[in-house]
């Protein structure tokens, strides 16, 4: 039997615009011709697959269709809540589908994921399909790369040749976060690989009462042009719950699947902008690179909203001390150790750390040392150009 890939599709990714009211969900951003959504969709279109479902909100359907119909993906499911319940309910109702056997695996994916090497992730799911029984639970651990405080962890204890999870950590403090990893513990990836049979199982055990709202929301959903419109009164009824804590953390059969690849939710613009550092070649265009007294930017792509680029600091070079109207950044140190100027406060920032400018702060980057600096930087706002700049002080004299 052939594994039915869910994707969960619905959240609003409003980390990464605290300040914007007019934002594009994480998953859907256009990074160059390419969204998380679409590389996910990209991933399932293998024979191991049979045809997806994809969980998500009336507010989406049309991005959804329209990621679909670029991938070419015409066999599918749609299953759209009609309020916001977290992903307890959503997995569930998304599972309960008429046309899924109850002994189809099932995994579920977060639809804002980048996994390179998802020839491994597919091995590994194929030859791990005949351990579903009707109550167990798989969860894919990823090898930490780095001590991440945006991420959850586990440890694991062997059980007959199978790493079962012991216990699990929410997002803890990077300090916390250097011990576990040195204890062996995983990023929780929050991708998991279950029988039909095992999920209904485990919520008719552990939350009965989101198990029969859900069902009832299914029961009298309305289903056309491939989509399920849940039932808004019974759906509105389930406890807002996410499937770590309804399930998670109650059931004992879970056992984890180790990878060692790379692996990340974007979940931060630290993490974008660190992706895009990494494939910066396939975005670099000679014709937007501009060279200024201090050193040169390249603009390495610019999206709705934000602009991606990268500053080059020369020994003993420095910006202007400035501030803007109109955008607020992010910065990742990459190479170098600048001085920052952040309105009143001077320090020194060492390589993968980060600072965020809010818009109106007054603030600068200087390169006291001989070791040129490198930063990847994003700005976001509504007006995104080299006007909206007010230097206050400037040693190349262009003080406004």
């Amino acid at each position: 039997m052939k594994i039915r890939p869910v994707i969960l599709c619905g959240g609003a990714g409003t980390r990464l615009w605290p300040n914007l009211k007019k934002h594009q969900p994480k998953q859907f951003i256009d990074f160059g011709g390419w969204t998380l959504f679409g590389e996910t969709l990209k991933r399932i279109k293998n024979p191991l697959f049979d045809e997806p479902i994809i969980s998500t909100n009336f507010k989406y359907l049309r991005e959804v269709k329209r990621n679909l119909n670029k991938s070419k993906i015409k066999k599918y499911k749609i299953v759209l809540e009609p309020a916001k319940k977290n992903t307890g309910p959503a997995v569930l109702s998304s599972a309960l589908i008429d046309d899924i056997p109850d002994k189809q695996p099932l995994v579920f994916l977060s639809a804002d994921h980048i996994i390179e090497k998802f020839k491994l992730f597919n091995n590994v799911i194929n030859q791990k399909k005949k351990l579903l029984t009707k109550n167990n639970i798989f969860i894919f651990g990823i090898k930490p790369n780095s001590s991440s405080d945006q991420y959850g962890y586990f440890f694991t204890k062997k059980e007959k040749n199978l790493s079962k999870v012991s216990r699990f950590l929410e997002k803890p403090s990077e300090r916390k976060a250097k011990a576990i990893i040195k204890k062996g513990g995983y990023w929780n990836s929050g991708i998991f690989f279950l029988r039909k049979d095992s999920l209904i199982y485990n919520f008719k055990k552990y939350q009965k009462s989101i198990f029969k709202n859900s069902k009832e929301a299914i029961i009298k959903s309305k289903f056309r042009n491939n989509t399920y419109y849940l039932n808004k009164k019974a759906y509105a009824k389930n406890t807002s719950k996410s499937f770590d804590y309804a399930i998670l953390e109650k059931t004992k059969n879970i056992y984890a699947l180790k990878l060692n690849i790379s692996w990340s939710d974007l979940g931060s613009w630290k993490e974008i902008l660190l992706m895009f550092n990494r494939n910066k070649m396939k975005y670099y265009k000679k014709r937007n690179t501009h060279y200024r007294p201090w050193g040169q930017y390249t603009n390495l792509f610019k999206g709705n909203n934000f602009l991606i680029k990268e500053i080059f600091v020369k020994s003993n070079g420095s910006l202007s001390l400035q501030k803007h109207f109109h955008r607020s950044e992010h910065w990742v140190i990459t190479k170098g150790m600048p001085k920052i100027t952040l309105n009143k406060k001077f320090f020194l920032k060492k390589k993968n750390e980060t600072i965020f400018i809010p818009k109106g702060a007054i603030h600068r980057i200087q390169n006291p040392f001989k070791q040129t600096v490198k930063i990847m930087e994003v700005q976001l706002g509504s007006i995104l150009r080299e006007s909206d700049i007010v230097r206050l002080q400037d040693i190349y004299g262009r003080a406004n």
